[in-house]
C-alpha cells in the first residue's frame, strides 16, 4: 500500500472495508483474552504457535511488547502481522505555519503534553481562516491559548469548576481573548455553545466525550473540527454504537473490553511502575488459580482496583483478603507458594499470548476512527485524517480533520 501524505478522503471507505474483513475474519483471535481464559480456542487450530508463545518468558514478551509486529514466531503470526501493519498505515498529516508560542505559555503544562499541543497545532491546517476557537474538554485550556492568534476569538468548555478558574486565570495573566465556562459537554444545554463559525478542537478527549462533540458540532455546521480521539471504551453503552451508516452495516459487534484494546499498550511506564504492574498481575493470575479450585468452576471471577499498599501484604494475605472481599470461602491447606510462582508463570504466558492479541491494536483503533471519518463525511464535511506525532509521544497519534466549505 503506497505511502501518502495522509489517508486521502477518497480512501477512507476502502481502507474501512479491508479492515472490517480483517477485524471480523480474525475475531477469535483477538476477541478472547488470554488473562481471563486458561485456554484460547484458538490454540487447538494453531497449536505450534501456541507452543511457541507459551514457552517464552516474561522479558521476551516484554521486549517484544512495542513491536510485536516483528516477532519470528510460527505461522500465521507473520502473515497476520504483515496485514495488520499494511492496513494500518498512516502517513503524518502535512505541516501547517503554527506561530511561535507566546513568552511563558508552557509554564506548568507538563513536557510531554505540552510536546503533544505542539504536534497537534502544528497539523491544523484549513482553508478558510479560524476566527473563534472552541476547546472541548480544555482542562486549563492549555491548547486553546497556544492555538489563539490576534484577531481570533477562544472558548474553554470544562467540567471541573477549579480548572475553569485556574484557566481563566491564566488566560487573563496572558491578556487573551478567552472565556472559560464551566459546563458539562454530556448535559443537553452544552449546544448551545456551539456555532458555525467556530473551529473546535479536542485532543485526547475521552470516549463518549469526544463523540458527543462530533454529533452536536456537525449538527451546529461547526466550520471546522480538529479530534485527536482517545479511551473508546469510555462510554455508557454496553456495546459500541457505529456512528456512520458504512460502519453501522458492519457485522462486527464490539463489547466495552473489546474497545479496550487499543489502549492495552503503555510507551511511557518506568521500570517502578512495570515492576508493581507485573506484580498486581501475577498476584491476580494466582489468586485466580485459586478461586478456580475452591469454587469448583473453571470460570474466571473478575476483581476490584485495590490499592498499591496491597502490594505489601504477603502473597498468602493478599489471597485471604481478596477471598474474603469476593466472598470466596477457603477451604483446605492451599500451597500459597506455588500458587505465587504459578502466578508469575501465567503472567509470562499470557504477556506472550496476548502479543498475538496486540496485532490487532491499530487495526481496530483505526477501524473506529474511520468510522468517525465516514460519519463527517456523511455530515458534509472534507475529511483527512493521519498522524500528527510519533508513537513514542503518545499511541493516541490520530488526529482527525473536518472541513466545511
Amino acid at each position: 500500500m503506497p505511502s501518502t501524505p495522509f489517508l486521502p478522503p477518497d480512501q477512507l471507505n476502502a481502507r474501512f472495508q479491508a479492515l472490517d474483513q480483517f477485524l471480523r475474519q480474525h475475531q477469535p483471535l483477538w476477541k478472547p483474552r488470554p488473562f481471563t481464559a486458561l485456554h484460547l480456542e484458538w490454540e487447538s487450530r494453531h497449536p505450534e504457535l501456541a507452543q511457541w508463545l507459551r514457552t517464552r518468558t516474561l522479558e521476551q514478551a516484554e521486549a517484544a511488547a512495542q513491536h510485536p509486529e516483528r516477532l519470528p514466531a510460527p505461522a500465521p503470526f507473520p502473515q497476520l502481522a504483515d496485514q495488520a501493519r499494511q492496513l494500518s498505515r498512516v502517513a503524518e498529516l502535512p505541516l501547517a505555519d503554527l506561530h511561535t508560542a507566546g513568552h511563558r505559555l508552557a509554564v506548568n503544562v507538563p513536557g510531554r503534553k505540552w510536546q503533544q499541543i505542539e504536534a497537534f497545532g502544528s497539523r491544523l491546517s484549513f482553508k478558510q481562516p479560524t476566527t473563534h476557537w472552541l476547546d472541548w474538554c480544555s482542562g486549563k485550556g492549555h491548547l486553546g491559548r497556544r492555538l489563539l492568534q490576534p484577531g481570533q476569538q477562544l472558548t474553554c468548555l470544562e467540567y471541573d469548576a477549579e480548572l475553569v478558574a485556574a484557566g481563566q486565570a491564566l488566560s487573563d495573566h496572558h491578556h487573551l481573548p478567552a472565556h472559560h465556562l464551566h459546563q458539562d459537554v454530556m448535559a443537553a444545554d452544552s449546544v448551545r455553545h456551539l456555532t458555525r463559525d467556530h473551529s473546535v478542537v479536542a485532543l485526547h478527549a475521552c470516549g463518549d466525550l469526544h463523540v458527543r462533540l462530533l454529533q452536536l458540532a456537525s449538527a451546529q455546521g461547526c466550520r471546522q473540527i480538529a479530534i485527536a480521539p482517545c479511551c473508546y471504551n469510555r462510554t455508557q453503552r454496553e456495546h459500541y454504537q457505529a456512528l456512520s451508516s458504512t460502519a453501522q452495516a458492519s457485522t462486527l459487534q464490539l463489547s466495552i473490553t473489546d474497545l479496550g484494546l487499543p489502549l492495552s499498550e503503555t510507551v511511557t511506564s518506568g521500570a517502578r511502575a512495570r515492576r508493581l504492574r507485573d506484580t498486581s498481575m501475577a498476584r491476580r493470575l494466582g489468586f485466580d488459580l485459586l478461586q478456580r479450585e475452591q469454587r469448583h468452576c473453571d470460570d474466571y471471577l473478575p476483581t476490584p482496583s485495590l490499592p498499591t499498599a496491597w502490594l505489601d501484604k504477603s502473597f498468602e494475605d493478599y489471597c485471604r483478603d481478596l477471598a474474603a472481599l469476593r466472598q470466596v470461602p477457603l477451604n483446605g491447606h492451599p500451597d500459597w507458594a506455588a500458587l505465587e510462582a504459578a502466578g508469575w508463570q501465567r503472567l509470562a504466558e499470557v504477556r506472550n499470548l496476548e502479543l498475538l492479541r496486540n496485532l490487532f491494536r491499530r487495526p481496530l483503533e483505526l477501524w473506529l476512527v474511520l468510522d468517525r471519518a465516514l460519519f463527517l463525511q456523511e455530515q458534509g464535511y472534507n475529511v483527512r485524517l493521519g498522524e500528527f506525532c510519533s508513537y513514542p509521544l503518545t499511541p493516541r497519534n490520530l488526529l482527525l480533520l473536518g472541513e466545511r466549505e
